[in-house]
Protein backbone atom coordinates (compact mmCIF):
# COMPACT_ATOMS: atom_id res chain seq x y z
CA UNK A 1 0.00 0.00 0.00
CA UNK A 2 1.17 3.38 -0.73
CA UNK A 3 2.15 5.11 2.62
CA UNK A 4 0.22 8.63 2.14
CA UNK A 5 -3.11 5.87 1.81
CA UNK A 6 -3.01 4.32 4.71
CA UNK A 7 -6.94 4.88 5.99
CA UNK A 8 -5.90 5.10 9.85
CA UNK A 9 -4.38 8.49 9.27
CA UNK A 10 -5.31 11.37 10.70
CA UNK A 11 -4.13 15.39 10.43
CA UNK A 12 -3.14 17.36 13.45
CA UNK A 13 -5.01 20.17 10.98
CA UNK A 14 -8.15 20.13 11.45
CA UNK A 15 -10.34 18.56 8.31
CA UNK A 16 -13.93 19.40 8.19
CA UNK A 17 -16.82 16.59 7.54
CA UNK A 18 -17.25 15.62 4.23
CA UNK A 19 -14.08 17.64 2.87
CA UNK A 20 -12.95 16.59 -0.01
CA UNK A 21 -8.94 16.97 0.99
CA UNK A 22 -8.21 14.78 4.54
CA UNK A 23 -4.79 13.81 5.18
CA UNK A 24 -4.87 10.65 2.28
CA UNK A 25 -5.53 13.02 -0.59
CA UNK A 26 -2.43 15.29 -0.57
CA UNK A 27 -3.61 17.12 -4.33
CA UNK A 28 -1.44 19.42 -5.93
CA UNK A 29 -1.79 22.84 -7.36
CA UNK A 30 -0.51 26.47 -7.16
CA UNK A 31 -1.72 29.22 -5.49
CA UNK A 32 -1.20 32.96 -5.45
CA UNK A 33 -0.89 34.93 -2.05
CA UNK A 34 0.54 38.02 -0.95
CA UNK A 35 3.89 36.01 -0.05
CA UNK A 36 3.94 35.08 -4.16
CA UNK A 37 3.03 32.18 -6.52
CA UNK A 38 3.54 28.53 -5.20
CA UNK A 39 3.08 24.84 -5.78
CA UNK A 40 1.11 24.24 -2.45
CA UNK A 41 -1.01 21.10 -1.46
CA UNK A 42 -3.95 20.95 0.92
CA UNK A 43 -5.38 19.65 4.23
CA UNK A 44 -9.11 20.42 4.93
CA UNK A 45 -9.14 24.21 4.10
CA UNK A 46 -5.70 24.69 4.94
CA UNK A 47 -2.90 25.52 2.36
CA UNK A 48 0.23 23.96 2.53
CA UNK A 49 3.00 26.06 0.71
CA UNK A 50 5.90 23.62 -0.95
CA UNK A 51 8.59 25.65 -1.65
CA UNK A 52 8.54 26.98 2.07
CA UNK A 53 8.87 23.79 3.48
CA UNK A 54 11.73 23.19 1.16
CA UNK A 55 13.28 26.04 1.81
CA UNK A 56 13.29 25.13 5.82
CA UNK A 57 14.85 21.24 4.45
CA UNK A 58 11.24 20.06 6.21
CA UNK A 59 10.61 18.24 2.87
CA UNK A 60 14.01 17.01 0.89
CA UNK A 61 13.67 18.44 -2.58
CA UNK A 62 15.06 21.25 -4.13
CA UNK A 63 12.69 24.10 -3.36
CA UNK A 64 13.17 25.50 -6.81
CA UNK A 65 10.72 23.07 -8.28
CA UNK A 66 7.77 24.36 -6.50
CA UNK A 67 9.20 27.99 -6.46
CA UNK A 68 6.74 28.31 -9.88
CA UNK A 69 3.77 29.09 -11.39
CA UNK A 70 3.11 25.54 -12.67
CA UNK A 71 3.36 21.97 -11.63
CA UNK A 72 5.40 21.17 -14.53
CA UNK A 73 9.07 21.14 -13.01
CA UNK A 74 7.69 19.19 -9.98
CA UNK A 75 6.01 16.67 -12.49
CA UNK A 76 9.11 16.27 -14.41
CA UNK A 77 10.81 14.21 -11.19
CA UNK A 78 8.04 11.69 -12.22
CA UNK A 79 6.45 9.20 -10.43
CA UNK A 80 8.16 8.06 -7.56
CA UNK A 81 9.23 11.36 -6.89
CA UNK A 82 5.53 12.81 -6.63
CA UNK A 83 4.73 9.92 -4.73
CA UNK A 84 7.48 10.79 -2.00
CA UNK A 85 6.49 14.23 -1.70
CA UNK A 86 3.58 12.83 -0.87
CA UNK A 87 4.59 10.64 1.79
CA UNK A 88 7.05 13.42 3.45
CA UNK A 89 3.99 15.54 3.73
CA UNK A 90 2.15 13.05 5.10
CA UNK A 91 4.45 12.16 7.71
CA UNK A 92 4.54 15.95 8.44
CA UNK A 93 1.17 16.51 9.19
CA UNK A 94 -0.17 13.60 10.60
CA UNK A 95 -1.33 13.47 13.81
CA UNK A 96 1.27 11.81 15.81
CA UNK A 97 3.95 14.58 14.63
CA UNK A 98 3.14 16.95 17.42
CA UNK A 99 6.98 18.35 17.05
CA UNK A 100 5.36 19.42 13.64
CA UNK A 101 2.72 20.94 15.17
CA UNK A 102 4.83 23.22 17.24
CA UNK A 103 7.85 24.31 15.14
CA UNK A 104 7.51 27.96 14.02
CA UNK A 105 8.52 27.30 10.53
CA UNK A 106 6.16 24.33 9.84
CA UNK A 107 3.28 26.74 10.91
CA UNK A 108 4.80 29.69 8.76
CA UNK A 109 3.69 27.62 5.17
CA UNK A 110 0.29 27.26 5.91
CA UNK A 111 -2.43 29.58 4.65
CA UNK A 112 -6.29 29.58 5.01
CA UNK A 113 -8.30 28.21 1.63
CA UNK A 114 -9.47 31.96 1.74
CA UNK A 115 -6.01 33.77 1.68
CA UNK A 116 -4.66 32.35 -1.81
CA UNK A 117 -5.94 32.28 -5.30
CA UNK A 118 -6.08 29.17 -7.27
CA UNK A 119 -4.63 29.61 -10.58
CA UNK A 120 -4.29 26.80 -13.78
CA UNK A 121 -2.00 24.25 -11.88
CA UNK A 122 -0.73 22.87 -14.92
CA UNK A 123 0.88 24.48 -17.98
CA UNK A 124 -0.99 22.11 -20.67
CA UNK A 125 1.16 22.22 -24.25
CA UNK A 126 -1.25 19.90 -25.68
CA UNK A 127 -5.35 18.76 -25.51
CA UNK A 128 -7.26 15.42 -26.45
CA UNK A 129 -10.35 15.14 -25.99
CA UNK A 130 -11.94 11.23 -25.76
CA UNK A 131 -15.01 9.98 -26.47
CA UNK A 132 -15.51 7.03 -24.04
CA UNK A 133 -18.35 7.13 -22.64
CA UNK A 134 -20.95 4.40 -24.26
CA UNK A 135 -24.05 5.72 -23.08
CA UNK A 136 -23.54 9.07 -24.19
CA UNK A 137 -22.00 7.67 -27.47
CA UNK A 138 -25.12 5.73 -27.52
CA UNK A 139 -27.24 8.69 -26.90
CA UNK A 140 -25.63 11.42 -29.20
CA UNK A 141 -26.54 8.68 -31.63
CA UNK A 142 -30.16 8.36 -31.03
CA UNK A 143 -30.19 11.81 -31.08
CA UNK A 144 -28.75 12.97 -34.35
CA UNK A 145 -29.16 9.33 -36.34
CA UNK A 146 -31.37 6.52 -35.11
CA UNK A 147 -30.63 3.56 -32.29
CA UNK A 148 -29.55 1.19 -34.23
CA UNK A 149 -26.82 2.83 -35.58
CA UNK A 150 -26.23 4.71 -32.91
CA UNK A 151 -22.47 3.86 -32.27
CA UNK A 152 -20.62 4.11 -35.76
CA UNK A 153 -18.86 1.08 -36.64
CA UNK A 154 -15.54 1.99 -35.22
CA UNK A 155 -16.39 2.68 -31.79
CA UNK A 156 -15.94 -0.09 -30.04
CA UNK A 157 -12.91 -0.52 -31.81
CA UNK A 158 -10.85 2.32 -30.95
CA UNK A 159 -10.90 5.20 -28.16
CA UNK A 160 -12.08 8.02 -30.64
CA UNK A 161 -10.53 11.19 -29.91
CA UNK A 162 -9.90 14.76 -31.37
CA UNK A 163 -7.17 17.32 -30.54
CA UNK A 164 -8.15 20.28 -28.89
CA UNK A 165 -7.42 23.99 -27.83
CA UNK A 166 -4.45 23.83 -24.72
CA UNK A 167 -4.65 28.28 -24.66
CA UNK A 168 -8.49 27.97 -24.26
CA UNK A 169 -8.18 25.97 -20.56
CA UNK A 170 -9.26 27.99 -18.18
CA UNK A 171 -9.29 27.23 -14.14
CA UNK A 172 -12.66 27.33 -11.64
CA UNK A 173 -13.71 30.74 -11.46
CA UNK A 174 -12.78 32.58 -14.45
CA UNK A 175 -16.30 33.56 -16.54
CA UNK A 176 -16.45 33.42 -20.28
CA UNK A 177 -18.80 34.99 -22.43
CA UNK A 178 -21.40 33.30 -24.81
CA UNK A 179 -19.43 32.29 -27.92
CA UNK A 180 -20.31 33.32 -31.69
CA UNK A 181 -20.31 31.98 -34.65
CA UNK A 182 -22.41 30.29 -38.23
CA UNK A 183 -25.31 28.29 -37.71
CA UNK A 184 -27.99 26.16 -39.59
CA UNK A 185 -31.33 26.60 -37.71
CA UNK A 186 -33.27 25.74 -40.07
CA UNK A 187 -32.44 22.43 -42.25
CA UNK A 188 -33.87 23.68 -45.11
CA UNK A 189 -32.90 27.52 -45.40
CA UNK A 190 -29.24 29.31 -45.05
CA UNK A 191 -26.95 29.59 -42.42
CA UNK A 192 -27.14 32.57 -40.32
CA UNK A 193 -23.96 34.11 -37.60
CA UNK A 194 -25.25 35.31 -34.80
CA UNK A 195 -24.45 34.06 -30.80
CA UNK A 196 -24.63 30.41 -29.75
CA UNK A 197 -28.46 29.52 -28.91
CA UNK A 198 -27.43 25.96 -27.61
CA UNK A 199 -24.66 26.38 -25.03
CA UNK A 200 -24.15 23.15 -23.22
CA UNK A 201 -21.53 21.79 -20.55
CA UNK A 202 -20.12 18.53 -20.87
CA UNK A 203 -19.51 16.47 -17.64
CA UNK A 204 -15.49 15.22 -17.96
CA UNK A 205 -12.59 14.60 -16.14
CA UNK A 206 -9.38 14.97 -17.41
CA UNK A 207 -5.68 13.27 -16.57
CA UNK A 208 -2.66 14.74 -17.47
CA UNK A 209 0.71 13.18 -18.26
CA UNK A 210 4.20 12.95 -16.96
CA UNK A 211 6.99 13.52 -19.48
CA UNK A 212 6.17 10.15 -22.06
CA UNK A 213 8.89 8.78 -24.65
CA UNK A 214 10.43 10.13 -27.34
CA UNK A 215 8.92 10.67 -30.83
CA UNK A 216 8.12 7.10 -32.45
CA UNK A 217 7.63 4.84 -29.13
CA UNK A 218 4.50 3.73 -27.96
CA UNK A 219 3.34 3.36 -24.38
CA UNK A 220 1.72 0.05 -23.80
CA UNK A 221 -1.24 -0.49 -20.99
CA UNK A 222 0.54 -2.04 -18.24
CA UNK A 223 3.06 1.38 -18.49
CA UNK A 224 0.40 3.65 -18.86
CA UNK A 225 -0.17 4.24 -15.25
CA UNK A 226 3.57 5.28 -14.78
CA UNK A 227 3.01 8.26 -17.03
CA UNK A 228 -0.39 9.53 -15.61
CA UNK A 229 0.26 12.06 -13.06
CA UNK A 230 -3.37 13.08 -11.54
CA UNK A 231 -6.39 13.62 -12.62
CA UNK A 232 -8.88 17.06 -11.96
CA UNK A 233 -12.66 17.46 -13.34
CA UNK A 234 -13.28 19.32 -16.46
CA UNK A 235 -16.09 21.19 -18.49
CA UNK A 236 -15.76 21.11 -21.63
CA UNK A 237 -18.26 23.52 -23.11
CA UNK A 238 -20.20 23.00 -26.23
CA UNK A 239 -21.70 25.20 -28.72
CA UNK A 240 -24.15 22.55 -30.30
CA UNK A 241 -25.78 24.93 -32.93
CA UNK A 242 -22.30 26.10 -34.31
CA UNK A 243 -20.88 22.46 -34.04
CA UNK A 244 -23.81 20.84 -35.71
CA UNK A 245 -22.99 23.08 -38.52
CA UNK A 246 -19.30 23.12 -38.42
CA UNK A 247 -18.46 19.75 -37.98
CA UNK A 248 -18.72 17.85 -41.47
CA UNK A 249 -16.13 16.49 -42.41
CA UNK A 250 -13.31 17.73 -39.94
CA UNK A 251 -15.31 17.88 -36.62
CA UNK A 252 -15.62 20.45 -33.84
CA UNK A 253 -13.41 23.66 -34.52
CA UNK A 254 -14.93 26.75 -33.13
CA UNK A 255 -17.55 24.74 -31.54
CA UNK A 256 -15.14 23.97 -28.68
CA UNK A 257 -11.99 26.06 -28.69
CA UNK A 258 -13.91 29.20 -27.06
CA UNK A 259 -12.96 27.52 -23.37
CA UNK A 260 -13.10 24.61 -21.24
CA UNK A 261 -12.24 24.59 -17.59
CA UNK A 262 -10.34 22.61 -14.95
CA UNK A 263 -10.83 22.10 -11.08
CA UNK A 264 -7.50 23.50 -9.91
CA UNK A 265 -6.26 20.57 -7.72
CA UNK A 266 -5.05 17.74 -9.43
CA UNK A 267 -5.52 14.61 -7.55
CA UNK A 268 -2.76 11.81 -8.04
CA UNK A 269 -3.58 8.65 -9.70
CA UNK A 270 -2.13 7.28 -6.64
CA UNK A 271 -4.50 8.64 -4.48
CA UNK A 272 -7.41 7.14 -6.34
CA UNK A 273 -5.73 3.66 -6.75
CA UNK A 274 -7.97 2.77 -3.65
CA UNK A 275 -10.93 3.34 -5.96
CA UNK A 276 -10.17 1.13 -8.70
CA UNK A 277 -13.27 -1.05 -9.64
CA UNK A 278 -13.55 -3.53 -13.03
CA UNK A 279 -14.42 -2.17 -15.98
CA UNK A 280 -17.13 -3.51 -18.72
CA UNK A 281 -16.66 -6.12 -20.42
CA UNK A 282 -15.51 -4.58 -24.43
CA UNK A 283 -17.10 -6.85 -26.84
CA UNK A 284 -16.01 -7.40 -29.58
CA UNK A 285 -12.31 -8.47 -27.96
CA UNK A 286 -9.82 -5.38 -28.18
CA UNK A 287 -6.84 -5.91 -30.15
CA UNK A 288 -3.73 -6.68 -28.27
CA UNK A 289 -2.07 -3.78 -27.66
CA UNK A 290 -5.90 -2.33 -26.26
CA UNK A 291 -5.88 -5.09 -23.58
CA UNK A 292 -4.92 -4.83 -19.58
CA UNK A 293 -4.53 -6.39 -16.48
CA UNK A 294 -6.41 -5.39 -13.33
CA UNK A 295 -8.67 -3.01 -12.67
CA UNK A 296 -8.07 0.10 -14.24
CA UNK A 297 -11.36 1.39 -13.94
CA UNK A 298 -12.32 4.46 -10.50
CA UNK A 299 -15.60 4.69 -8.69
CA UNK A 300 -15.65 8.75 -8.59
CA UNK A 301 -19.13 10.12 -7.98
CA UNK A 302 -19.74 12.74 -10.13
CA UNK A 303 -22.29 15.64 -10.11
CA UNK A 304 -23.45 19.28 -12.08
CA UNK A 305 -25.84 21.73 -10.97
CA UNK A 306 -26.81 25.03 -12.43
CA UNK A 307 -27.00 28.30 -10.24
CA UNK A 308 -29.55 30.84 -12.18
CA UNK A 309 -28.15 34.58 -10.66
CA UNK A 310 -29.67 35.17 -7.62
CA UNK A 311 -30.96 31.69 -7.44
CA UNK A 312 -29.97 28.84 -5.63
CA UNK A 313 -28.80 25.97 -7.84
CA UNK A 314 -30.40 23.15 -9.16
CA UNK A 315 -28.58 19.37 -9.20
CA UNK A 316 -29.22 18.29 -13.02
CA UNK A 317 -26.54 15.04 -12.94
CA UNK A 318 -25.31 13.01 -10.87
CA UNK A 319 -23.15 10.29 -13.08
CA UNK A 320 -19.81 8.07 -12.25
CA UNK A 321 -16.71 7.80 -13.87
CA UNK A 322 -16.69 3.98 -13.18
CA UNK A 323 -19.08 3.81 -16.55
CA UNK A 324 -16.55 4.36 -19.07
CA UNK A 325 -16.05 1.99 -21.56
CA UNK A 326 -12.54 3.22 -22.59
CA UNK A 327 -9.91 3.49 -19.53
CA UNK A 328 -7.15 6.11 -18.95
CA UNK A 329 -4.62 3.05 -19.89
CA UNK A 330 -6.33 2.33 -23.06
CA UNK A 331 -6.60 6.07 -24.26
CA UNK A 332 -3.01 6.80 -23.51
CA UNK A 333 -1.54 3.23 -25.24
CA UNK A 334 -4.25 4.23 -27.82
CA UNK A 335 -2.60 7.97 -28.17
CA UNK A 336 0.51 6.64 -28.91
CA UNK A 337 0.49 3.35 -30.38
CA UNK A 338 1.50 5.26 -33.70
CA UNK A 339 4.13 6.90 -31.80
CA UNK A 340 3.03 9.95 -31.16
CA UNK A 341 5.13 11.66 -28.17
CA UNK A 342 3.61 12.36 -25.04
CA UNK A 343 5.05 15.66 -22.87
CA UNK A 344 4.59 16.48 -19.33
CA UNK A 345 1.41 18.59 -18.27
CA UNK A 346 -0.41 17.10 -21.54
CA UNK A 347 -4.37 17.00 -21.21
CA UNK A 348 -6.09 14.27 -21.63
CA UNK A 349 -10.19 14.62 -21.52
CA UNK A 350 -12.41 11.78 -20.60
CA UNK A 351 -15.22 12.98 -23.25
CA UNK A 352 -18.20 13.26 -22.11
CA UNK A 353 -19.65 10.79 -18.59
CA UNK A 354 -23.25 10.01 -19.47
CA UNK A 355 -24.76 6.75 -16.92
CA UNK A 356 -26.92 3.92 -18.36
CA UNK A 357 -29.97 5.84 -16.19
CA UNK A 358 -31.91 9.15 -16.75
CA UNK A 359 -30.58 11.63 -14.23
CA UNK A 360 -27.09 10.56 -15.02
CA UNK A 361 -26.69 12.25 -18.77
CA UNK A 362 -23.62 14.25 -18.38
CA UNK A 363 -25.16 16.81 -21.04
CA UNK A 364 -28.24 19.27 -21.35
CA UNK A 365 -28.09 17.80 -24.61
CA UNK A 366 -28.72 14.80 -23.01
CA UNK A 367 -30.72 15.59 -20.22
CA UNK A 368 -33.46 17.54 -22.18
CA UNK A 369 -33.08 15.27 -25.12
CA UNK A 370 -32.22 18.11 -27.67
CA UNK A 371 -34.44 20.66 -26.18
CA UNK A 372 -37.60 17.98 -25.58
CA UNK A 373 -37.52 17.99 -22.01
CA UNK A 374 -37.13 20.91 -20.17
CA UNK A 375 -35.31 20.88 -16.71
CA UNK A 376 -37.25 22.68 -14.27
CA UNK A 377 -34.95 24.75 -11.42
CA UNK A 378 -35.56 25.61 -7.99
CA UNK A 379 -36.77 29.21 -8.65
CA UNK A 380 -39.37 28.27 -11.16
CA UNK A 381 -37.67 28.67 -14.43
CA UNK A 382 -37.11 26.33 -16.76
CA UNK A 383 -33.77 25.34 -18.51
CA UNK A 384 -33.04 23.03 -22.16
CA UNK A 385 -29.25 24.61 -22.42
CA UNK A 386 -27.20 26.80 -21.13
CA UNK A 387 -28.48 30.95 -20.51
CA UNK A 388 -26.73 33.66 -20.00
CA UNK A 389 -25.85 34.62 -16.35
CA UNK A 390 -25.88 31.09 -15.48
CA UNK A 391 -23.14 29.41 -13.05
CA UNK A 392 -22.67 25.69 -13.95
CA UNK A 393 -20.73 24.04 -10.99
CA UNK A 394 -19.54 20.26 -11.07
CA UNK A 395 -18.47 18.55 -8.34
CA UNK A 396 -16.48 14.94 -7.58
CA UNK A 397 -15.23 12.38 -5.75
CA UNK A 398 -14.27 9.17 -4.22
CA UNK A 399 -15.37 7.18 -1.26
CA UNK A 400 -14.31 3.80 0.25
CA UNK A 401 -13.45 2.43 3.94
CA UNK A 402 -14.58 6.12 5.34
CA UNK A 403 -11.72 7.89 3.14
CA UNK A 404 -13.51 10.33 0.78
CA UNK A 405 -10.42 11.82 -2.02
CA UNK A 406 -12.24 15.00 -4.06
CA UNK A 407 -11.05 17.49 -6.28
CA UNK A 408 -13.45 19.84 -5.10
CA UNK A 409 -15.30 21.79 -8.06
CA UNK A 410 -15.19 23.82 -11.37
CA UNK A 411 -17.15 26.37 -11.56
CA UNK A 412 -18.02 29.24 -14.10
CA UNK A 413 -20.19 31.70 -14.87
CA UNK A 414 -21.64 32.48 -18.49
CA UNK A 415 -21.44 36.29 -19.42
CA UNK A 416 -23.53 37.80 -22.33
CA UNK A 417 -21.68 37.37 -25.76
CA UNK A 418 -19.90 40.34 -26.35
Amino acid sequence: MIEANNPDLRSWIEVPQNSDFPIQNIPFGVAKSKKGTAVVTRIGNTVINLHQLALKNLISFDSKVFDSASLNAMMLLGKQATREIRNQVSMLFRESNQNAKSNPEVLESLLSINEVEMQLPIQIGDYTDFYSSEQHAYNVGCLFRDPKNALLPNWKYIPVGYHGRSSSILPSGVPIHRPKGQKKPNPDGLPIFGNCSLLDFELETAFFTYQGKPIGESITTDEADDYIFGMALLNDWSARDIQAWEYVPLGPFLAKNFASHISCWIVTLDALEPFRVSGPIQDPKVFPYLEYKGDKHIDINLEVAIKPENSTETVVCKSNYKHMYWNMNQQLAHHTINGCNIRVGDCMGSGTISGPNEGEYGSMLEISWKGTKPVKMNDGSERKFIEDNDTVIIRGYAQKNGVRIGFGEVYNKILPAK
